[in-house]
């Protein structure tokens, strides 16, 4: 027989062992044991899941548990007439109402939730960052291009251990852009100018500085905030008083002469 005539071997079912299957009394008496006797509800059947291995299901009545179902697991030796629980668990069905697969802490933070005294810790793999040697600190040292520099800097503690990666950065370039100090921002739509003409900008250095900046104006709702160049408030340096709408001048009033005042109605 050739090798692509060969006939797939068929699956093994396990065969139900009567013994288990009719221990429902045993795995009953073994549940109401464990949990309290009016959270227990009908026999619902059983599930054959091995040799010699039974799971017994019955209803939840308790109360937030709708659609869950008891579990009691029963097993035997072979030779022996008599059955052993093995567990009782609580297990949902489709209809069950269960809690919302669990999502990393770092997945759930939100800005604002490291508050004072709180303490984040940077994971090791941190897309963010990569080591001081790999994308250099432009401090470290006046010879800024040669890269031999940087792993002596950072040996000696000249340097940054981590700096912003590529990722990093170009995450929290996006971020601020699109932010309350981004163009989009409400206050920016109804600005006078751009931060980019403001004289109370202080300009960033680095890779970020062609697109962001500093507010330094302490009246304006951006102080101390990094603002891009297109944002803008109403506290730009060249708005004057003289620009401010002027006050409508009322003309003289006008003097009848060709009519008389009764001056004893008035």
């Amino acid at each position: 027989m050739s090798e692509n005539s060969r006939v797939p071997t068929a699956t093994r079912h396990p065969r139900p062992d009567a013994v288990c299957v009719d221990a429902v009394e045993s795995a009953h008496m073994a549940l109401i044991e464990a949990v309290d006797p009016r959270d227990v509800g009908a026999h619902l059947g059983h599930v054959v899941e091995g040799d010699r291995l039974v799971s017994h299901l019955f209803g939840c009545e308790r109360a937030g548990y709708g659609g869950w179902r008891w579990c009691v697991v029963v097993t035997r030796a072979s030779r022996q007439r008599s059955v052993t629980v093995n567990e009782v668990v609580l297990l949902p069905t489709d209809d069950a109402v269960v809690a919302p697969a669990w999502i990393p802490y770092r997945e759930r933070l939100l800005p604002g939730d490291v508050g004072r005294g709180d303490l984040l810790r940077t994971e090791d793999d941190d897309p963010r960052l990569v080591p001081g040697w790999f994308a250099g600190d432009e401090r470290t040292s006046p010879l800024r291009d040669d890269t031999s520099v940087r792993p002596v800097a950072d040996e000696i503690g000249l340097g940054r251990v981590r700096v912003l990666s590529l990722e990093g950065r170009d995450l929290a370039s996006q971020r601020w852009y699109d932010g309350e100090h981004g163009p989009e921002a409400e206050v920016a739509q109804g600005a006078p100018a751009s931060c980019h003409s403001c004289g109370f900008l202080v300009r960033l250095a680095g890779p970020l500085s062609s697109v962001f900046g500093v507010c330094a104006n302490e009246v304006s709702i951006d102080d101390g905030k990094v603002v891009s160049f297109d944002h803008g408030c109403g506290a730009h340096s060249q708005v004057m008083t003289g620009n401010a709408p002027s006050v409508e001048v009322l003309s003289a009033p006008a003097l009848d002469t060709l009519s008389f005042d009764d001056v004893e109605r008035l």
